[in-house]
């Protein structure tokens, strides 16, 4: 069986390799062997692969730089998939579309559902939202939030760094999600392929925790295989005062009851998954 990986040198890209399962040979794609702003180009590596899976792991993900970069974040979040889906049309193989939280506008009292109404507040959201429509009824699309890993560009590692030089941090305490460990979402994603049942599925880790209360565990986690050699202040702010380009959600807990049914897994605790990463970090250097 053969795969093509987009986003290879991302952090979820990587994953996906380091996760595929027995039996599964991966095309790994990055941005200088398929650009995703070419539709004719998407078209020809699928006529010339001929994959039996799709799993586009890429995508433009500078939500603040989106709001003024609108067409760029709509040619590779909604073009792409769009590109995958019709060169994919009528042959059985599936596209595994990967989206975010921020195709929802935060207002919800629970958990959102994947049948629950879209309403992004963000360039970068609206093109994902966008995505999700060109990639199409056939597509297995997986939404997820607050993604890290090791060696990646992400949240824990921008603290980590902000930790050893600051003797004070502010962090904002009102915006509610999950953090997930690249490695359980790539792993899902290939459990999901397996399954073969075109959908909206969610996956992120057990629990649910604040900017703030994440950057106050991975301080606390850091410290304790000595990673950082103190911990400094850190003081929960609001929103309003930390002003991005960008609209958050203020609330973007996904429920993923679904898709744990399906796989008939339990689904670990971020914390539990952020300690896991932390010293894949120090094993890093």
């Amino acid at each position: 069986m053969k795969a093509l990986v987009t986003g290879v040198n991302g952090q979820l890209g990587k994953a996906l390799l380091a996760t595929r399962p027995e039996g599964w040979d991966c095309v790994a794609l990055d941005r200088k062997t398929l650009d995703l702003s070419d539709s004719d180009a998407i078209a020809r590596v699928v006529d010339a692969e001929q994959p039996d899976l799709v799993l586009n792991a890429a995508a433009y993900t500078a939500v603040d730089r989106a709001e003024s970069e609108p067409d760029l974040a709509h040619t590779i979040n909604a073009g792409a998939p769009d590109a995958f889906a019709r060169a994919l049309e009528n042959s059985g193989k599936r596209l595994v579309q990967v989206s975010t939280d921020f195709v929802f506008d935060g207002s919800s009292g629970r958990g959102y559902r994947p049948d629950d109404a879209r309403n992004p507040q963000s360039v970068y959201g609206a093109s994902k939202a966008a995505g999700e429509d060109a990639a199409g009824s056939e597509a297995i699309i997986v939404r997820t939030s607050w993604v890290y890993a090791a060696g990646g560009a992400n949240f824990v590692r921008t603290m980590l760094r902000l930790m050893r030089e600051r003797e004070s941090l502010n962090v904002v305490a009102d915006q509610i999600g999950t953090p997930t460990w690249a490695t359980c979402l790539a792993d899902t994603l290939w459990r999901l392929a397996a399954k073969d049942q075109p959908g909206i599925y969610h996956h992120r880790d057990a629990g649910v925790a604040s900017w703030y209360d994440f950057a106050v565990a991975i301080a606390e986690e850091a410290e304790a295989i000595g990673l950082l050699s103190r911990i400094p202040s850190i003081t929960p702010i609001a929103t309003a005062d930390y002003p991005t380009p960008a609209k958050r959600p203020a609330f973007s807990v996904l429920d993923v009851s679904g898709t744990r049914k399906l796989l008939g897994d339990a689904h670990v605790h971020w914390r539990t998954n952020l300690k896991t990463m932390l010293k894949e970090e120090k094993a890093l250097g």
